[in-house]
C-alpha cells in the first residue's frame, strides 16, 4: 500500500509522524490549513443558545476537520495561528492569555491524533470530543479562569463540567453529521486516505 493511502490504528509509528510532518511541505495542505484558520476565526463568535447562559459554538467543527485533513503537526500550527489572529482581529477587546492559545493547540492535537490517517468512526469522533471537553475545556479552561479571575479552581471546574457534559451529546451529533457529509468529497479529492466504508461505522 502506498504511504499516502496508509491508515493507522494508533499514532505511534515513525511512518505516521513522518507523513504528518510532511504535510508542512505540501502546498495544497498549507493552503487548506490557511482556509481552516480563516473559517475558525470567522466562526469564533457564531453561537446558538440552547439554555440559560449555554451556547453551542461551531469553531470545534472546523478544528476537527482540520485535524483529520492536516494532521497533528500542521493542524497544531493552524490552531496557534487562528488563536493569535482571532485575538488581533478582536481589536484588543480581550486580554491576551497564552493559556487559551495552548488550549486551542491541545484541542487541535487531540482531534488530529484520533482522526488523521485512521478509520473515522462514531466512537473515535465521540472520544475526541470527550477528551477535548474534559481535558481542554474543563481541566485546562478552569485553570486559566482561576489564574485570570481569582476565584478557586474548583469553582470554575464545577461550572465548566456541567456545561460541557450537557453540550457533549449535541456536539458529538453535529460532528457525526458533518463528517458523514464531507467524507465522500474529502476522499474523492484525495485529501484523506480511502476509508473502508462509505458510511461512518460505529467502531
Amino acid at each position: 500500500m502506498e504511504k499516502k493511502k496508509e491508515l493507522f490504528a494508533l499514532p505511534v509509528s515513525r511512518t505516521y509522524w513522518k507523513l504528518a510532518a510532511g504535510e508542512l511541505n505540501q502546498l495544497e495542505k498549507v493552503v487548506l490549513a490557511a482556509l481552516f484558520v480563516a473559517m475558525r476565526v470567522a466562526l469564533s463568535s457564531v453561537r446558538i443558545p440552547v439554555g440559560d447562559n449555554l451556547f453551542i459554538y461551531f469553531g470545534f467543527l472546523v478544528t476537527s476537520i482540520s485535524g483529520m485533513v492536516c494532521g497533528p503537526v500542521l493542524g497544531v500550527c493552524a490552531a496557534f495561528v487562528s488563536d493569535i489572529l482571532g485575538f488581533l482581529l478582536a481589536g484588543g477587546s480581550n486580554v491576551f492569555f497564552f493559556g487559551y492559545t495552548l488550549s486551542e493547540m491541545t484541542g487541535a492535537l487531540i482531534y488530529a491524533l484520533l482522526l488523521y490517517r485512521t478509520r473515522v468512526s462514531v466512537v473515535r469522533l465521540g472520544a475526541a470530543k470527550l477528551l477535548v471537553n474534559g481535558l481542554v475545556n474543563v481541566c485546562m479552561g478552569s485553570l486559566w479562569s482561576a489564574m485570570m479571575y481569582g476565584k478557586g479552581y474548583y469553582y470554575y471546574l464545577a461550572k465548566s463540567l456541567v456545561k460541557n457534559v450537557t453540550l457533549l451529546p449535541i456536539e458529538i451529533l453535529l460532528m457525526v453529521l458533518l463528517f458523514q457529509a464531507i467524507l465522500p468529497a474529502a476522499r474523492q479529492m484525495k485529501l484523506i486516505p480511502p476509508q473502508p466504508s462509505v458510511r461512518i461505522p460505529w467502531f
